[in-house]
């Protein structure tokens, strides 16, 4: 039985995790509200201006995390060791969403540092691809991990493609290396840190689902094939 399937198997039995699993779920939907607005008030508006209160949405986020890791830790002191390996698992997942709603409120910081709507300028069709993709992962994974569809995950585990993270870094490298010489200077900074959030957005979206098929030692990283020994 994976991990996944026993941290659910608690929380049919146990109140504390049935309402961890539920704050976790609230989590990802503000996560996924910060990130869009975000996105949006950087890359579409000159004025920065969002139609909700990411700092708001931030703090809500934390007090969530705080929240579940009381519950799993309650519910640990009175279980005891058995089920310590789920209760990880869920601290893990709340730690991966409060990472990305930080890169969320970053982004919208962003925005009101900068002047106008960013625009990759030469590099825009290639900023716009990543952002697409990385958004796509980002929905994708809060519908698998909403629904514990275990069999989802493993497919985006395998299908997930791991250079997009290369493609990031080699865009920031052009940057910085003055290979682009159509960005202004605010605009050349401001991609570059914009492309490095969405790296890690994507990131730590791969890392949760990994967690539905990975016990907790191999969260991050492909599923173990029965035949392998790493």
């Amino acid at each position: 039985m994976s991990t996944w399937k026993n941290v659910l198997s608690i929380f049919t039995k146990d109140d504390l995790y049935t309402q961890a699993l539920r704050e976790s779920h609230q989590m990802l939907d503000i996560g996924l509200d910060m990130f869009e607005a975000s996105v949006e008030s950087l890359r579409r508006r000159d004025d920065g201006a969002v139609e909700i209160d990411i700092y708001k949405l931030d703090k809500d986020v934390n007090r969530f995390e705080r929240d579940v890791r009381r519950k799993v830790m309650t519910h640990l002191a009175v279980s005891g060791p058995a089920d310590l390996p789920s209760g990880l698992v869920l601290i893990n997942v709340v730690i991966d969403i409060e990472r990305i709603g930080d890169y969320a409120k970053n982004t919208y910081d962003l925005a009101r540092w900068h002047p106008r709507r960013l625009h990759g300028g030469s590099l825009e069709a290639e900023v716009a691809d990543i952002e697409v993709r990385v958004g796509e992962l980002f929905r994708e994974m809060v519908e698998t991990f909403k629904n514990s569809d275990i069999d989802k995950a493993r497919h985006i585990m395998v299908t997930y493609k791991e250079q997009l993270s290369a493609e990031c870094e080699e865009l920031v490298g052009r940057i910085v290396s003055g290979q682009v010489t159509d960005l202004a200077a605010g605009d050349a900074a401001a991609l570059v840190l914009y492309v490095r959030y969405l790296k890690r957005i994507a990131a730590h979206s791969r890392h949760l689902v990994s967690g539905l098929v990975n016990p907790f030692h191999r969260i991050g990283y492909r599923e173990k094939n029965e035949s392998s020994s790493v």
